[in-house]
């Protein structure tokens, strides 16, 4: 996503405003700024706007940014107040359909917006730890090969990109090495296709994209590079990603809170893959556009025969749990 900011105006306030819970005011305007985004109703949002706010972006401009804004970015999902910034500007975490940015709202004595800025949200916590904390199991059962893992290009295309650079891909394969039964022409010839991925220990679902169908085989889809997604959160603040389900499989909602080993949704091949397969990687904040990844061991398995302990696995491991699983 290309980054951009557009600020309307700030003609912020002097008032202070004690605490970092937002008022009943300025909730009712940031839900109204809401509603009527989300309805196109865009000359409501502008009679929200105090005189000053009015002369400096007029009508048809403000129509031109939130019809743009609306047609790149898409509808409000979900907003959550952060903070007070400057004394009066209100930070609201808000998600759009393709992008997660932080508006700022600030809003005058006559309850009218004054100020107003979109831009990418970043977590505030800058802590990018090189690996997890948290003890994970392997996200599945039976036995797996991991296609792209470690640190090099040469093991892992994903290095590259600072969120993925510690990612894995991984599918069954069979003793001579294929994915794919028969001539591997449908998902189901795929040895990993609906295959159950479970959750590698305790958390928070946060974000969930379904709804992306499946790819035939040796097709992409580079729109929805991860097709659909599953972001969960641990207690130690990291975030497990695991995208390419299978169409309509996941079972999991946001805001819901899991199990290690509960059943998270079933291998598929949408998004921006050619074979049915798991991406799984960790990273550090939520948004896939501004994280850092994060190191990935896995607590007890078993690595091309042989047992391993707080692992990290690379390129042509094929593996498994350590134990036969409990779930």
């Amino acid at each position: 996503m290309k980054n951009k900011l557009l600020t309307l105006a700030l003609i912020l306030a002097v008032n202070t405003l004690v605490g970092q819970t937002e008022t009943a005011t300025c909730k009712v305007i940031a839900d109204l700024f809401e509603t009527n985004y989300n309805s196109a109703h865009y000359d409501s949002i502008y009679s929200l706007f105090s005189a000053e706010m009015q002369k400096a972006l007029p009508l048809e401009k403000t129509i031109a940014f939130l019809k743009g804004l609306q047609s790149q970015d898409g509808l409000i999902i979900k907003k959550e107040f952060i903070k007070y910034q400057n004394g009066s500007v209100a930070l609201y975490k808000t998600n759009f359909e393709k992008a997660v940015f932080a508006v700022n709202i600030s809003i005058d004595d006559h309850s009218k917006i004054n100020g107003l800025s979109v831009k990418p949200f970043v977590e505030e916590s800058s802590a990018k730890p090189e690996r997890n904390s948290s003890k994970l199991t392997l996200p599945f059962k039976g036995e797996w090969t991991v296609i792209w893992g470690g640190d090099t290009k040469e093991l892992n295309y994903h290095v590259v990109s600072q969120a993925q650079k510690n990612a894995f891909d991984m599918d069954i394969t069979d003793a001579n090495g294929n994915s794919h039964k028969t001539d591997g022409k449908t998902n189901e010839d795929y040895y990993a296709f609906g295959k159950e991925l479970l959750a590698p220990c305790d958390g928070e679902i946060v974000l969930v994209v379904d709804g992306v169908k499946d790819n035939a085989p040796g097709a992409m889809n580079k729109f929805n590079v991860g097709g659909n997604t599953v972001i969960m959160k641990t207690s130690k603040d990291e975030y497990l990603v695991f995208c390419h389900f299978k169409h309509q499989s996941i079972k999991v909602k946001e805001g819901q809170l899991i199990k290690q080993g509960q059943l998270i949704g079933l291998c598929g091949n949408t998004g921006n893959s050619s074979e049915p397969h798991l991406h799984f990687h960790i990273q550090n904040i939520e948004d896939l556009n501004n994280a850092t990844g994060v190191k990935c061991y896995f607590d007890k398995l078993i690595v091309n025969g042989e047992a391993k302990q707080d692992y990290s696995p690379i390129q042509k491991d094929k593996i498994k749990l350590s134990e036969p699983s409990s779930y």
